[in-house]
């Protein structure tokens, strides 16, 4: 399993629910958790890290794996973990400029089970569609679930914006639980817009007026173009300036 997390101004943004998430992932995988392993005890190891690597900023990859470091070890269950720490980009947490264009990946779809809603290094459907849209020149691929309907791109959960209704798949669909998207549902909410997670099929997405991702690290990065669709993007804006000014610790 492994946790992508965002150092700036001192603190580690959504730090709480970033390891509430791990943690949930690895009691659902039967972790043996010894008594000291606490996320009180992972914080403070990021943060040694953090300093020892002098940063004022930061994107940490944190990676938890069960036993000496085998692919399953039946007599040792207990966690060992990676700390790497990586400068962040430029404008990183920014609304982009230019929007992305995206692709529907249909080489590989995300299986719907127990632990769709996982970060786990089992993750080879979104490797290979971060290959192809490379290869094929596009910011990031959209994948598809079992049931070919819109699961969450490679790297970020995604909205769509149609009317006044905001819409994403819901956990129940297979995308991660992200820790930006279950954020941005219940900001959003809080301030009386319209935002449900129901299933989206292709047909819906292509057909939105708006589409935009979100994961931890970019926190909302607006989509241009997927296929021969093409998106405004001003409610977006509208939204990320909300959320930047209601939130300005985490949309820093």
């Amino acid at each position: 399993m492994f946790e992508t997390l965002k150092f700036k101004n001192n603190e580690i943004i959504l730090a709480d629910e970033h390891l509430a998430r791990l943690w949930n992932g690895m009691k659902m995988m039967e972790f043996d958790l010894p008594k000291l392993f606490t996320p009180d005890y992972i914080e403070d190891q990021i943060l040694a890290l953090i300093s020892k690597n002098k940063s004022t900023s930061a994107r940490v990859r944190l990676t938890v794996f069960r036993g000496n470091g085998g692919l399953y070890d039946p007599e040792n269950l207990h966690p060992n973990f990676i700390i790497e720490t990586m400068p962040l980009e430029t404008h990183h947490g920014q609304l982009n400029s230019n929007g992305l264009q995206c692709c529907i990946y249909r080489e590989a779809i995300k299986v719907i089970d127990s632990f769709s809603n996982l970060k786990s290094n089992q993750f080879l459907p979104y490797v290979m569609g971060a290959l192809y849209a490379r290869k094929n020149k596009f910011n990031d691929a959209i994948l598809l679930n079992s049931n070919n309907s819109i699961c969450d791109s490679t790297i970020a959960n995604v909205f769509l914006i149609k009317g006044e209704a905001i819409q994403t798949p819901p956990l129940a669909d297979g995308c991660v639980a992200g820790v930006m998207r279950a954020f941005v549902i219940n900001e959003l909410k809080k301030s009386g817009y319209h935002i449900s997670e129901e299933t989206i099929m292709i047909d819906q997405l292509l057909d939105a007026d708006e589409v935009f991702l979100t994961n931890s690290i970019y926190n909302i990065r607006w989509v241009a173009g997927i296929a021969e669709s093409q998106y405004q993007n001003s409610r977006t804006q509208q939204l990320f300036h909300l959320l930047q000014q209601t939130n300005p610790t985490v949309f820093c």
